[in-house]
């Protein structure tokens, strides 16, 4: 693992202030518009020729460094509806209107603030650094990852016609492995995920009759220890596949029985038989214990997002990794893909080039004892005591995370931008 002093940054500097900025203001999927405007002003005072409000509140900056290849690097910019629980300085208390009307928490769980500064921080090195490459490097702070929706967005709203056909489109992740570790995989590497709100109508009425009521809440009971069946009962041992219901809600005084019920489901598969499989279950499942309540009418199953496989460019991957490496990061290609989803891809297959995506490790290695990293290599589990992406608690080691976002992010590109690739095409 690469020492300390490789790694390790000051508390202050312009980026790392970025950061606590973006920290401290997130916003949801689709109301990116401070967090855009922000990134469009830093691009801007670098020099950087700026076009906002693509695909709705995405960014992208064309940094030109004579002729040859197009190299597209991109980060997303979206909070989640999370009540921030860390107690750092610059932690947020934003709240917001989601799509349904409701106004929620709004916190940066995943560590987009970091891709987004990061991002920013390996544009001022590859500015330092222009007599290392030639070539135009295509910057896209993208917009609502979290819902699956900001990728094709950018691209139904023209993205090929500012950045052409890049060489590559590079992506990466904060995860909270040890600092200086970088994983990815060759070939496929992130599930295919579809979420969906299920909603059951009962009849309401007094809590002191039930029987002159259809209670949704047992329905809704049953039906989220069914599907746990899909999975254990349904899905052979060798198949990967998730199914997680991630949020209920029903009802709101303590003396009456709710008419309605509602739900939401997140499926991850990796192939397209199990998807298919995954979704009819989860309709049969509700549809059944909407007859066993004695309901009426037939719950509302709208999928509500998601997002395809994400699958790396092989051949790609292992260059690019490999220059990461020789950067002093610690860089493996794993052979089981994570469970976890992403829209990046969408970009490379619209775009018409290779895509490699990879996480890089946010966690400063000092919070992993020997015992904890040989778990996390044989096991894939995280010690207790380290939060996870999307937890109220998640947060970036911040002194450690920074500066190997920017490494890994600035050796991919240099990589690409001062080698031969095959069919480099410049932006317009």
């Amino acid at each position: 693992m690469p020492s300390d002093r490789l790694l390790r940054s000051g508390p202050s500097d312009p980026v790392s202030d970025l950061y606590r900025d973006l920290h401290r203001h997130p916003e949801l999927s689709g109301q990116e518009s401070r967090t855009a405007a922000r990134l469009a002003a830093e691009l801007a005072r670098r020099r950087i020729d700026v076009r906002e409000g693509i695909g709705g509140t995405g960014v992208v900056g064309m940094l030109r460094n004579g002729e040859g290849p197009t190299v597209l690097l991109r980060a997303d910019i979206d909070g989640l509806p999370i009540r921030e629980l860390t107690g750092v300085p610059h932690a947020s208390t934003a709240s917001a209107v989601d799509r349904t009307g409701a106004t929620v928490p709004v916190m940066h769980a995943c560590g987009h603030d970091l891709h987004a500064a990061a991002l920013i921080g390996a544009v001022d090195v590859l500015q330092a650094r222009s007599a290392e490459w030639a070539g135009t490097v295509a910057i896209v702070f993208q917009p609502a990852e979290e819902t699956g929706e900001g990728a094709l967005s950018m691209i139904a709203d023209g993205l090929s016609d500012i950045v052409g056909m890049p060489a590559v489109c590079l992506g990466q992740h904060v995860s909270p492995i040890p600092a200086g570790v970088v994983v990815t995989a060759a070939g496929t590497y992130g599930a295919a995920s579809d979420n969906f709100r299920i909603r059951f109508h009962g009849v309401g009425g007094h809590a002191s009759t039930p029987e002159a009521t259809v209670d949704p809440i047992v329905a809704t009971a049953a039906t989220v220890m069914r599907l746990q069946t899909v999975i254990s009962l349904e899905t052979g041992a060798h198949e990967p596949a998730v199914l997680t219901v991630s949020s209920v809600h029903a009802g709101q005084a303590e003396n009456a029985i709710p008419d309605e019920a509602v739900l939401t489901v997140n499926l991850r598969s990796f192939n397209a038989s199990t998807r298919q499989r995954l979704i009819a279950s989860l309709h049969r499942v509700v549809d059944a214990e909407a007859a066993a309540a004695g309901m009426t009418k037939r719950p509302d199953v709208e999928r509500i997002s998601g997002a395809p496989l994400l699958v790396n460019d092989p051949e790609a991957t292992r260059s690019t990794l490999g220059a990461i490496g020789e950067a002093g990061l610690d860089a493996h290609i794993v052979a089981q893909p994570m469970t976890g989803s992403e829209d990046f891809g969408v970009l490379g297959e619209a775009l018409g080039c290779p895509s490699v995506f990879w996480h890089w490790g946010g966690t400063d290695p000092g919070r992993y004892s020997s015992n904890d990293l040989v778990t996390l290599m044989t096991e894939a589990r995280f010690p207790a005591h380290i939060p996870m992406n999307h937890s109220p608690e998640y947060l970036p080691d911040l002194e450690w995370a920074l500066p190997a976002g920017i490494r890994s992010m600035t050796a991919a590109a240099l990589h690409w931008l001062s080698t031969d690739h095959a069919l480099p095409t410049e932006g317009p």
